[in-house]
């Protein structure tokens, strides 16, 4: 798709600086610097094909912007080097797909009574005759799930480092046990953890597996909970199958 593009990236990289005339460019008339980044998906789940995303770039001049993207330019962006312990996110994602719902599930509509003609889990009226049309507010059936959604205010409790790193990542000063993350028999449809990892306080939406954006607090976190310090005593790694 971009052969030609990247034939003029070479041979102007051969010569030393590669692009300069486009780099001068966006430092003398552009404001919003993005860099475009990719997963390595290909570590942690047998998919080959990278997620692609826009990642806009704050702080300092335009031509500070430039030259911090250039920078990492090819580089791998640690976790660690984004977000830190005790910290409050966001997260961003899809949630699980339930497929196509009646309105007793979907809106959680009251059932009609036992003998009704033509059905029972349905809305009784759809509306009146004028407006002859049904408006928007009238719960009616159709997908439930994968929805995309927004959670404010995750705390991070830990994050983890990979096993070659630090192969006793669940350790704790209170539990000396030398143990990994990765629970007893693995994590149930996933498998185990070799990748740096993050703990965050409460759900995350979707299955297994399914990517998700975590994303720097929008707000200023002021209150007791976000500016407490979390320290873990104890990580459960007992077996998640069965109970």
């Amino acid at each position: 798709a971009f052969t030609k593009y990247q034939k003029r990236w070479e041979e102007e990289s051969k010569e030393g600086s590669p692009m300069n005339a486009e780099v001068e460019r966006a430092k003398k008339y552009c404001q919003v610097i993005r860099a475009i980044c990719h997963t390595q998906v290909g570590k942690v789940i047998g998919q080959k094909k990278a997620h692609i995303k826009e990642i806009q770039v704050n702080g300092g001049s335009t031509a500070d912007k430039v030259d911090f993207v250039m920078g990492l330019f090819e580089q791998q962006v640690k976790i660690e080097d984004v977000f830190t312990q005790d910290e409050m996110i966001d997260v961003i994602g899809t949630t699980k797909g339930k497929g196509f719902n009646g309105v007793v599930t979907r809106w959680g509509v009251t059932r009609l009574m036992r003998k009704t003609h033509r059905g029972l889990r349905k809305v009784a009226c759809i509306g009146s005759w004028h407006p002859a049309r049904v408006s928007f507010q009238v719960p009616r059936s159709g997908q439930r799930g994968y929805h995309h959604r927004t959670e404010i205010n995750k705390k991070i409790y830990r994050i983890g480092k990979n096993l070659k790193e630090d192969p006793v990542n669940a350790k704790t000063e209170n539990d000396l046990t030398e143990k990994p993350i990765t629970p007893m028999g693995g994590f149930s449809h996933y498998g185990e953890v070799n990748e740096d990892w993050v703990m965050l306080k409460g759900t995350v939406m979707g299955p297994r597996k399914r990517v998700i954006t975590m994303r720097k607090s929008l707000l200023p976190q002021v209150t007791r909970k976000a500016l407490e310090k979390v320290t873990l005593k104890f990580i459960d790694t007992s077996s998640k199958f069965g109970h």
